[in-house]
């Protein structure tokens, strides 16, 4: 790697690593947490309250990189954001850790910022790095290097999140996170001297938009917007969260838009392909990143996830099941979705000593276990499976990869723009797993194999490696150069849009009698999105044939 590649890649690649090890940590336990009762370490709320907060949470991480990334190109430069973006992150993972309402909502907002300083920084920097002649050549397979970082950090974390929750509790896997991001730091540190010659900050071009703009125009109307949402009288989009975010966001997204009607006709056709594309990438995320509400809860309630014999022995010595008091029928007073008992007002309420999970065995494992139910059962935990879809990735990267070359050769290669109609179509019929997952379980009423999550996993990872790689390359590529930043933002907006709408859909989980039907529903998302993308596909390619790229 290093006569191909700068040394301070290595560097970077641990730094991240060590970095999405604590944030997909997070991700991984996160509702989990929430949902837990109050006795066992967690904060009791309600799924659909867990769905919302989780939702806006995901949404505003990848909606402060606009402004983040903004300041450290013209303000902080890349050295001092990452080290800013890192330690408030490490201080919002550990404060997590303390079982306190005040603390939970100040880390968040900790993490919540300082991921907007790190994240567009970072990579900015893997992007400068490759700057020179030398490496030039190279540029696209650094950030494959470097995108490997990523998916082995978030392959690992969920491992560490279950030995540590089952061993030491909650808290000591949201510090573990903590740790992890500190560790990161450190690596960063000592590559420096390595890194140098990539912290450039961005020098100011003409047709450049001001930073008081920007601020006056976007984020102070934004403001204004949210705190409106958020006020309003009753809910229009079903919380008080939802509104401030979707209000909040309406000022950027007219921003965008007059970005696009007052641009000369030489920048008007990038630009109007490039927002198509995050119309349609955001369809993606909100199904894609349902996979820490909706499809936890399916591996937390509707998974058959006990382990016995070899397999049990194996993953106990090392800390990687949950043992669960067997409950007899009397569970079966739990309502008919696993939320919780309800008092008398209708409401939820979580219930201490009983567990949930028992509700829907089959009779032959209710049979087998009331032979002896004062036996501990062992059961796989729950965010284990949030390593599959990165497990995937580091499977099927090579794959792919490997296909789309064998088609180059042949002059068979899909554009750029194909591959992410391609990928919406292959992350549609994910969704279809899980519907014949649902018919399979009758609906919840008995608990289904984890081989369907691994399948829907691996399905929607095809999908995503067609996709999503190609997200800020295509912005790279099609934006005006006086504007790239502020298109990056536009991508990095577009996810957070998808990102609250994925805790939207999750929270309407209990609206749906037949689960089928919310499956269902996503898959018609991502069709509709796919029948968008191939109907200005012509379009698309005519626009990237125009700049020369493919």
């Amino acid at each position: 790697m290093r006569n191909k590649h700068p040394r301070g890649l290595l560097f970077l690649f641990f730094t991240e690593m060590w970095e999405r090890f604590g944030y997909y940590l997070i991700i991984g336990i996160f509702v989990l947490y929430m949902i837990d009762p109050a006795a066992t370490g967690g904060l009791a709320f309600s799924d659909k309250y867990a769905d919302d907060i989780f939702g806006t949470y995901i949404a505003l991480t990848y909606l402060t990189p606009f402004l983040g990334g903004y300041l450290a190109d013209r303000v902080l430069g890349y050295f001092k954001a990452i080290y800013l973006g890192g330690f408030l992150m490490g201080l919002g993972y550990i404060g997590l850790g303390f079982h306190n309402i005040t603390a939970f909502y100040v880390s968040m907002a900790l993490i919540i910022v300082g991921n907007g300083f790190f994240k567009p920084s970072i990579s900015t920097l893997v992007g400068n790095l490759y700057s020179t002649e030398e490496y030039k050549a190279n540029k696209d397979a650094g950030y494959n290097i470097f995108y490997m970082g990523i998916n082995i950090g978030a392959f690992i974390c969920n491992i560490i999140a279950a030995f540590m929750r089952n061993q030491y509790g909650w808290s000591a896997a949201f510090i573990t996170a903590g740790v992890g991001m500190f560790i990161g730091l450190i690596i960063f540190t000592l590559g420096r001297k390595h890194l140098e010659s990539a912290n450039v900050m961005k020098p100011v071009q003409e047709g450049d938009i001001s930073l008081g703009r920007i601020l006056g125009a976007v984020f102070l109307p934004a403001i204004i917007c949210g705190a409106i949402g958020w006020m309003i009288p009753d809910n229009i989009f079903k919380s008080d969260s939802t509104d401030a975010f979707i209000f909040a966001c309406i000022p950027i997204i007219v921003f965008y838009v007059r970005l696009y009607l007052k641009a000369n006709h030489e920048d008007k056709r990038p630009l109007g392909a490039l927002l198509a594309i995050f119309a349609v990438g955001m369809l993606f995320w909100a199904v894609f990143k349902q996979n820490g509400t909706a499809l936890t809860r399916w591996a937390n309630y509707y998974t058959d996830r006990q382990v016995t014999g070899t397999t049990e022995k194996a993953l106990t010595g090392i800390y990687l099941v949950d043992q669960k008091d067997f409950q007899t029928k009397e569970v079966q007073k739990y309502d008919s979705q696993f939320q919780a008992e309800k008092n008398e007002a209708g409401e939820p309420v979580k219930v201490q000593g009983k567990d949930v999970y028992f509700t829907n065995i089959s009779e032959e494992q209710r049979a087998e276990l009331e032979k002896n139910p004062e036996q501990k059962v062992s059961l796989i935990n729950t965010e284990l499976f949030q390593s599959v879809n990165p497990g995937w990735i580091i499977l099927l990267t090579p794959l792919v990869v490997g296909f789309f070359m064998f088609l180059r050769k042949r002059g068979k290669e899909p554009s750029t723009p194909s591959k992410i109609v391609l990928g919406l179509f292959i992350s549609a019929l994910s969704c279809l797993f899980m519907v014949a997952a649902v018919y399979i379980g009758s609906n919840g009423a008995v608990k289904v194999s984890p081989l369907w999550l691994v399948g829907t996993y691996g399905v929607i990872t095809i999908g995503e490696l067609c996709l999503s790689p190609m997200g800020l390359s295509i912005v790279s590529k099609l934006s005006p150069p006086r504007l790239t930043a502020l298109m990056m933002g536009g991508f990095f907006l577009s996810i957070s849009i998808g990102n609250k709408l994925s805790g939207v859909l999750a929270s309407m989980w209990y609206d749906y009698e037949n689960k089928a039907n919310f499956f269902l529903v996503n898959c018609l998302l991502l069709l509709f999105a796919t029948l968008l993308g191939l109907s200005i596909l012509k379009r698309l390619n005519a626009v990237m044939k125009e700049k020369g790229i493919s």
